[in-house]
């Protein structure tokens, strides 16, 4: 009897465990040192963004020509639609997402879902605050970063100033990517 409790016990443990293991994978606080921007105005950060960096993810790899398109929705909601283009298919994928304030709309941190219930940390570090024309966000640790512009190319001070930044807040970023923008959307 005795043995039977010690392995109720330890198979309760362990789906603890790896449940807290999951809801760790899911953070959609910012990485510990890292503080979104303020102020922000989501009805400025609407609209099409071209990924001009990023960090390398599988649910990326490879893709060129990337771009998020953030649309504000009724319920105050924003609608994210990543598209990017495959080589290796040559194809065009599509993934639709959804994104909430963590809090103050005026804080540019958010959690995003493709996944059903499964949010994750989305927050922007930097921003152009003059003419929403760039953007840096980190995700819920420093394995993801994703620069973004609203044109195809980002000025080369810009990009530097940014790199800096990135570097600064403890980004490897010799390991960024750097999107090519050839293709036009179909």
């Amino acid at each position: 009897m005795t043995t039977l409790i010690q392995a109720a016990r330890r198979s309760m443990a362990i789906a603890l465990l790896a449940t807290l293991a999951v809801l760790a994978g899911c953070s959609t606080a910012p990485p510990e040192g890292i503080t979104p921007v303020t102020p922000f105005d989501v009805s400025r950060y609407v609209g099409k963004w071209y990924e001009i960096a990023r960090l390398d993810h599988s649910f990326e790899r490879g893709m060129t020509d990337v771009t998020a398109t953030y649309r504000a929705l009724p319920d105050g909601a924003i609608e994210v639609i990543n598209r990017g283009f495959d080589p290796a298919k040559s194809s065009w994928r599509d993934a639709t997402g959804k994104a909430l304030f963590t809090g103050d709309p005026g804080r540019g941190s958010l959690k995003v879902s493709f996944f059903g219930p499964f949010y994750g940390g989305y927050h922007i570090v930097a921003l152009d605050q003059q003419g929403y024309q760039w953007a840096m966000v980190a995700g819920p640790d420093r394995s993801y970063l994703w620069i973004l512009a609203r044109e195809r190319k980002l000025p080369a001070g810009v990009r530097e100033q940014l790199i800096t930044q990135a570097r600064g807040l403890g980004f490897d970023v010799d390991k960024l990517i750097w999107v090519s923008q050839d293709k036009t959307d179909p």
